[in-house]
């Protein structure tokens, strides 16, 4: 059976710079089957649904519902939930958990200070705390939005749960359904595609020791696509591994190049220009639509390290 995701293994699709793009990841469980619109198809109530997007729209905040690995029967209501709230921003990364019984007081957050990477709304609100436990391991599994991310998605995520990870949920629309299995591992906003079992226990273990996988990788959602893939080119020429050694500086031009300023903690920058091309020959973006696309991609032009001088001056 030919999907989007084996289209687009099979042409070799290039994934860096496809990540969703948030600052800030509000994640609220959900059990229960999902709609294409999660948010406002679920057993969740539509109205609050709509209410949240409308709270989130503008403020670098992008709103997900999780669930366990499993079965999901279509059962009534559940009396406590688990909420999450994850701020990428290299410099300032952060991840905070609460319980909740009433999902009605996620309208009490202010989003834009989360956006900002405030996390004392949260705190306040919820009586949220830092999480301690393992980093999260959040598998997109919306088959409602794309039947990749149900027969990839969810047998990856139950066997990363049966392996004993205690940080695994599903979790509703990541983009990019055509690179599926796809996960973000929080708190440092990594996304990756195609991913397996083993590969993926190695990057927790790397995220837990503070350090990145390249390899499989998406980007971090804290930037724009050309900075997605402007990091990782940094990344890959450097052997840099450390979570938040890098940042996106600044990004010039506009489609379709562009010119990423990448600084290093150590002072170090790099230029690095960003040419958005063709994905060809045309294939399914996604599986169920029938009209073939040329999707966009990254592709890294030239890195190129700034001299000090050089850098001051521009």
């Amino acid at each position: 059976m030919s999907t989007c995701s084996t289209v687009s293994q099979d042409l070799d699709e290039p994934i860096a710079g496809t990540a969703a793009t948030a600052t800030t990841w509000l994640l609220l469980e959900q059990p229960g089957p999902w709609g294409a619109k999660a948010l406002t198809q679920s057993h969740l109530d539509p109205a609050l649904g709509r209410a949240l997007e409308a709270a989130a729209q503008g403020t670098g905040v992008r709103i997900a519902l999780i669930r366990r690995p499993g079965r999901h029967a279509d059962c009534g209501g559940v009396a406590e939930r688990q909420v999450y709230v994850a701020h990428t921003v290299p410099g300032n990364v952060w991840l905070h958990a609460a319980t909740i019984s009433d999902p009605e007081q996620l309208l009490d957050l202010d989003f834009a200070a989360l956006g900002l990477g405030d996390h004392h709304t949260f705190d306040t609100v919820l009586q949220g705390q830092p999480h301690t436990g393992d980093p999260l391991a959040l598998v997109c599994t919306n088959g409602k939005r794309d039947r990749c991310c149900a027969l990839l998605g969810r047998p990856l995520a139950a066997e990363l749960a049966a392996s004993g990870l205690d940080g695994v949920w599903e979790v509703t629309h990541l983009g990019g359904h055509r690179f599926s299995p796809t996960l973000l591992v929080l708190p440092y906003g990594y996304a990756y595609g195609r991913a397996q079992a083993h590969a993926v226990k190695q990057v927790l273990h790397s995220v837990r020791d503070g350090r990145i996988v390249v390899e499989g990788c998406r980007g971090n959602s804290a930037w724009e696509r050309p900075g997605q893939a402007a990091e990782l080119a940094v990344r890959r020429a450097t052997a840099e591994d450390a979570a938040e050694a890098l940042t996106v500086v600044r990004t010039d031009g506009a489609a379709p190049r562009w010119e990423v300023t990448v600084a290093h903690a150590d002072g170090r920058t790099w230029r690095v220009t960003v040419a958005q091309g063709t994905s060809l020959p045309p294939r399914p973006e996604s599986c169920g639509v029938s009209v073939l696309g040329s999707p966009a991609r990254m592709d890294v032009v030239a890195v190129r390290e700034l001299r000090v001088t050089t850098a001051l001056a521009s």
